[in-house]
């Protein structure tokens, strides 16, 4: 999280850990830049916090964990830790479940975006046997009807006890958003998805769990422009293609007898790509530039709150 009063004439004086006692959304670097952003913030405070006594219905978006996936919901409702959560499934501090707690006892598994250097340099995997996880392709085609995690899971071949749905809101959040902004629907005739996704993060870590829109999107290619702060310099302009599901660990599963895609060709007899782009820096300073090259059917900001990022406020500018 940014510092609110960042860019108010003195300079940062570290990281914002300091937040606001009463709404808690914002946060400060000192108590200089606090009291220097007051005059603002106090038009936003009051409502910001009632925004935050609500911030648990984001657990519903875009399908609801804590009525179907059990498993999940364990985690919304703060029923234990989240590393008990992984270590009682033996994922802690495995494949791509190794940015999702807090867990500090190894550098290896820091949460740390720092870590994303080495992104695909250990097992990417999910960690858990077959019938667990979406590590190749669906029995039958997908329905209009995937609302809900409950419709999701079965379509999967799933059991609601997985905990495939705390990595898979990430490539499900892009299925929803296609279809509620229209750009994509199963009965229609699409061959090619751009994506500008703004403010990538920790899903930067879990890289491999997009693998999931081969099966979401049959016979598209789909092309997806991670853009933001997050990924390092020396990364702008990396092209990462994704020709296969996360694996899984069963050893005589097809998932892992080759890297090369057995799934490519979806129910619909045509070809399904994801290619993933990493672009370094602000939206606003990289649009015109990715606008010019191929532009999006979609833009999704999934990380992007305004009041805890207040340099994305150009962002909103350069979209209208």
């Amino acid at each position: 999280m940014e510092c609110a009063g960042k860019g108010r004439g003195t300079r940062c004086m570290g990281s914002a850990r300091r937040r606001c006692g009463r709404c808690g959304a914002v946060a400060y670097c000192s108590v200089s830049h606090q009291m220097s952003h007051w005059n603002e913030h106090k038009e936003e405070c009051e409502r910001l916090e009632q925004q935050m006594k609500r911030a648990d219905v984001l657990n519903d978006f875009p399908f609801t964990f804590s009525q179907e996936a059990t498993a999940t919901s364990q985690v919304c409702e703060k029923q234990g830790s989240r590393c008990s959560f992984l270590s009682k499934r033996g994922i802690h501090q495995l494949g791509m479940w190794m940015h999702e707690c807090c867990c500090t006892h190894s550098e290896e598994s820091s949460s740390s975006l720092a870590s994303f250097d080495s992104l695909r340099s250990k097992d990417d995997g999910w960690n858990l046997s077959g019938d667990l996880c979406p590590c190749h392709d669906p029995i039958s085609p997908i329905s209009e009807c995937v609302s809900s995690w409950l419709d999701y899971y079965e379509w999967r071949c799933i059991p609601l006890h997985s905990p495939v749905a705390l990595l898979l809101h990430w490539p499900l959040t892009i299925y929803h958003a296609a279809h509620i902004a229209g750009v994509w629907s199963s009965s229609v005739e699409t061959h090619k998805l751009c994506v500008h996704y703004l403010g990538p993060e920790k899903e930067l870590l879990q890289l491999p769990a997009f693998g999931e829109l081969l099966a979401l999107f049959p016979g598209v290619q789909i092309h997806i422009e991670f853009i933001g702060p997050a990924i390092p310099r020396q990364r702008d302009g990396e092209k990462i293609s994704l020709c296969s599901y996360a694996h899984c660990l069963d050893a005589d599963c097809m998932c892992n007898f080759s890297s090369e895609n057995l799934s490519q060709i979806a129910n619909t007899g045509k070809s399904t790509s994801v290619t993933l782009q990493l672009r370094s820096g602000f939206y606003h300073e990289r649009y015109r530039d990715l606008a010019e090259d191929l532009f999006p059917h979609l833009v999704i900001a999934p990380n992007a709150g305004i009041a805890a990022y207040p340099s994305w406020l150009p962002t909103i500018h350069a979209r209208n």
